[in-house]
C-alpha cells in the first residue's frame, strides 16, 4: 500500500512558495500546515487561507492536517476561554484550507506536581473539543509531546479511551525524549492511531533522520502499514527553523541542529528527512 506523505514544510522555508517547492521536489502529497510567512495556521485570515489553498491546489498539493498549537497552554494558569475561541477559529480555518484533521495536545501542567490531579479537567476539555470537531466533520488528533498530560503511552491511552472521537498521532521521537519505549507505546496505542509523525531521536534526545535513532521508526511504520495505515507527516527537526521556540515549553526543548550531520539550509535538512523516510518505506 502506497504511503500518502505530508510534511511540516515550514521547516524547509517560512514562505509558502519555498514550502511548495520543497514538497514538489520531494514528491509529497501535501502539507501538515503550521506556519505560513511567519503566521501560525490558527491565526491566518480567511483571505490568506483561501489564497494558500488555491496555490497549494495549483501545485497538486493538499492540506492534510492543521498543525495547530491547540492544547499547548497550562491547564491551571492558561486562559482556557480564549484558547477555546482560538480552537473554534482553527476549525473554521480547517474548512477553508480543506484540512480534515486538527493536531492538538493535552495541556501543560505545573512542574513537580502529579498529572493525575488535572486528569478530569483535561478529559473534560478534550471531550468538548472532540465534540466540536465531530460536528464539523473534522478529526481531533492528539499528539504525544513532552511536558503535557499525554507524554507517555499510559496517559495517551487514558485519553484515547475516555475521550469519544479523539484520535492519536504517534511521534516516536517525542516518546524517546520522554524515556518511553516506543515499541511498547506502539503496541498499546496502535488501535487509536490515525497517522504517524516521522521523527527519530537518540537516547540523549537529539533529533536525527528517521531510522538513525532508537525510535524503532522502521518497525512501527511497517506495522502501521500492515494495519492499513497510509498517512504520515514528516517532521524534520534537523535544523533550527523560524517559529521553533514557540513550539516547545521552556525546560522541555528538543536539541535541534546539534548533530553530527550538519545541514546548511532548511531545504537541505528537509530533503534529508524526506530521503530518510523513503529509505525506510
Amino acid at each position: 500500500m502506497d504511503l500518502k506523505i505530508y510534511a511540516f514544510a515550514d521547516e524547509a522555508s517560512p514562505s509558502l512558495a519555498g514550502q511548495i517547492a520543497a514538497m514538489r521536489r520531494n514528491h509529497l502529497n501535501g502539507v501538515e500546515i503550521r506556519g505560513v510567512d511567519g503566521v501560525n495556521c490558527s491565526d491566518l485570515s480567511d483571505r490568506t487561507a483561501k489564497e494558500v489553498r488555491a496555490k497549494l491546489e495549483d501545485a497538486g498539493l493538499t492540506v492534510w492536517s492543521m498543525g495547530s498549537p491547540i492544547g499547548k497552554i497550562d491547564v491551571v494558569t492558561g486562559d482556557w476561554p480564549t484558547h477555546l475561541e482560538k480552537y473554534r477559529r482553527t476549525l473554521e480555518l480547517a474548512h477553508i484550507l480543506g484540512a480534515g484533521n486538527i493536531r492538538a495536545f493535552s495541556f501543560y501542567y505545573p512542574a513537580n506536581t502529579d498529572p493525575a490531579l488535572y486528569r478530569n479537567e483535561i478529559i473534560d476539555r478534550l471531550s468538548r473539543m472532540a465534540e466540536m470537531a465531530e460536528k464539523e466533520g473534522i478529526a481531533l488528533c492528539h499528539e504525544n509531546e513532552k511536558a503535557i498530560y499525554g507524554d507517555n503511552a499510559d496517559r495517551c491511552a487514558d485519553l484515547l479511551t475516555n475521550v469519544r472521537g479523539l484520535k492519536g498521532v504517534f511521534d516516536p521521537a517525542n516518546f524517546v525524549q520522554c524515556g518511553q519505549d516506543t515499541l511498547a507505546a506502539w503496541k498499546k496505542l496502535a488501535p487509536w492511531i490515525h497517522y504517524l509523525h516521522i521523527k527519530d531521536a537518540l537516547a540523549d534526545g537529539r533529533v536525527v533522520p528517521a531510522g538513525k535513532g532508537i525510535g524503532n521508526v522502521r518497525a512501527i511504520l511497517e506495522d502501521y502499514r500492515k494495519r492499513g495505515g497510509q498517512e504520515v507527516t514528516i517532521e524534520p527537526h534537523l535544523k533550527v527553523f523560524q517559529g521553533l521556540q514557540a513550539l516547545e515549553k521552556d525546560g522541555a526543548r528538543s536539541e535541534v541542529g546539534g548533530l553530527v550531520e550538519s545541514y546548511p539550509t532548511g531545504d537541505a535538512a528537509f530533503d534529508a528527512a524526506c530521503a530518510a523516510l523513503r529509505d525506510l518505506a
